[in-house]
């Protein structure tokens, strides 16, 4: 069985930098970037908040860029997914398919997935009027009407925050109640740029090469109708990959993997050496640049870990 220093799980911008930061201290990472590599910023076009490119940068362009960095340090990519963990405070073991390899720490970056409603022209227009991240691609509809679905806290804080560069957001939800708290919810009724659609879903996405509207259902009546709009958002909440973790480090209700439990080492998990980062650990900002940050500091706390051994 091949030994590793550090074995790292996930491509996004958590486990990349992850990936340098071990890479530098002469750790020789192992990552395994998933047959989907690269994370959520793949699917998105530009990024413009992102330190060092005032002029924006492509999402999938910025990926290849962290990626051509933690090789050029000496990080080895296997592209294939990780099939089975095992952590313990004594072992960790990860297979991929039928090969194992063993670490003295590892480093979980695999990130979360955005719910989406499932419609045909959902995937296809993603990035070009579909998203799923208001903070990330707000910005781009400035003057513009656009719709946002859903109905929890962050539903409302989104449409909210959109407000500053939309003339219009209409908020769909399938019910008259939402599950946003009273505060929340007050805050987006007060709103002259918020209109509701409630008692409604999104039955497709119109537009060619952009979204030009939306096809609503009326669930009480059945009626039909379209209504034009330049952008829809997606705000029904993200899972976090944390199924090959389940039973083995804490998970919150949430699903997302519990860290800091050790307060010299904020991104440690209740397993000793067995450390997370990015998404699959953050329910609260969920942006490219913090997802950075904490793996970067994984790295630390995993390098740290690993002289306190030796």
């Amino acid at each position: 069985m091949e030994k590793r220093n550090v074995i790292i799980i996930g491509s996004g911008p958590a486990g990349l930098t992850a990936a340098i930061y071990s890479a530098r201290a002469n750790l020789n990472p192992l990552l395994f970037e998933g047959y989907q590599s690269g994370g959520q910023l793949m699917i998105t076009t530009e990024v413009e908040n992102f330190p060092g490119f005032k002029d924006g940068i492509m999402g999938p362009e910025l990926m290849e860029e962290l990626k051509s960095q933690a090789e050029k340090f000496g990080t080895e990519f296997i592209s294939s997914d990780v099939t089975k963990v095992e952590l313990s405070a004594d072992k960790k073991i990860i297979w991929d398919e039928d090969e194992a390899y063993e670490a003295k720490a590892v480093i979980i970056a695999t990130g979360a997935t955005a719910n989406l409603l499932g419609l045909p022209n959902e995937k296809r227009l993603m990035g070009r009027g579909v998203s799923a991240c208001a903070t990330c691609d707000g910005f781009f509809f400035k003057d513009k009407e656009i719709a946002l679905v859903g109905g929890g806290d962050s539903a409302m804080e989104e449409a909210t925050y959109l407000t500053r560069f939309a003339s219009k957001v209409f908020v769909i939800h399938r019910r008259d109640q939402f599950r946003a708290s009273k505060i929340m919810i007050q805050k987006a009724k007060e709103n002259p740029k918020i209109e509701f659609i409630l008692n409604s879903t999104v039955e497709d996405i119109l537009g060619d090469a952009k979204v030009t509207g939306i096809r609503i259902k009326n669930v009480i009546s059945g009626d039909i109708s379209d209504l034009k709009v330049e952008g829809v958002f997606i705000a029904i909440g993200h899972t976090p990959n944390t199924t090959l973790f389940k039973g083995l480090v804490d998970i919150d209700e949430k699903g997302y993997i519990v860290t800091g439990t050790d307060k010299q080492k904020r991104t440690a998990t209740k397993i000793p050496g067995v450390f997370a980062c990015g998404d699959v650990q953050d329910s609260i900002y969920k942006q490219a640049i913090t997802a950075a940050g904490s793996g970067c500091a994984a790295a630390l706390d995993a390098e740290r870990y690993i002289e306190s051994m030796e």
